[in-house]
């Protein structure tokens, strides 16, 4: 990491990754498209981006990606996962079940919101920033377990929570007004990269 600036990995092998580069970038961001597990190297952080997670998860046994992203969740440095990538992340997926990664100590309920054509937006607030929530086939966190802080709710609904290094958002922050979620991402971003270079002594 170069200064205070945090190289960002955007996960691009599916889904709404463009939309995640572009606001990175206009808070100082440097961010790179992520399609090899090689990749992952070089990166302080990752996003992981909404999109259709039975096509991600084809993609990622095609392109031997899940024991490096594992391996990256445990190396302790920042995760942004928003709506797809929740599911990616969570202990226990249903509506129907579907493989996870159980990095996550959730559990999500798939399309739980409705379906495409019943995609909605929620005014709501957060570290100072009011914006519109929205949601797309987003999917519902039914179980929050040990250690999961939640930041913000919708309904009675965790959908932006925090465990350790994962920052998790069951709406689109890419897609509204609001630069609080990613600010937050970043800044952890850079206390993680303080303490990588503490612990090298560098």
């Amino acid at each position: 990491m170069a200064g205070n600036t945090s190289r960002v990995g955007l996960l691009a092998l599916q889904g709404a990754f463009d939309a995640h580069g572009r606001l990175l970038r206009t808070l100082g961001a440097e961010t790179t498209e992520v399609r090899l597990p090689a990749q992952l190297d070089d990166i302080d952080a990752l996003v992981l981006p909404g999109g259709e997670s039975t096509t991600l998860l084809k993609l990622i046994d095609a392109f031997a990606f899940e024991e490096p992203l594992r391996a990256f969740v445990q190396s302790g440095r920042p995760v942004l996962a928003t709506c797809m990538g929740v599911i990616l992340l969570a202990e226990n997926v249903t509506n129907p079940p579907q493989r996870s990664f159980g990095l996550l100590p959730v559990d999500v309920e798939r399309n739980s919101y409705g379906r495409q054509v019943e995609s909605f937006e929620a005014r709501s607030s957060f570290a100072g920033e009011t914006f519109d929530l929205v949601f797309i086939r987003a999917p519902r966190i039914t179980r929050t377990g040990p250690g999961v802080e939640t930041l913000l709710e919708h309904g009675g609904d965790p959908v932006l929570v925090r465990h350790g290094n994962i920052l998790a958002a069951t709406f689109h922050p890419e897609l509204g007004e609001c630069t609080a979620i990613h600010r937050l991402f970043l800044e952890m971003a850079k206390q993680s990269g303080r303490l990588s270079r503490a612990r090298t002594g560098a």
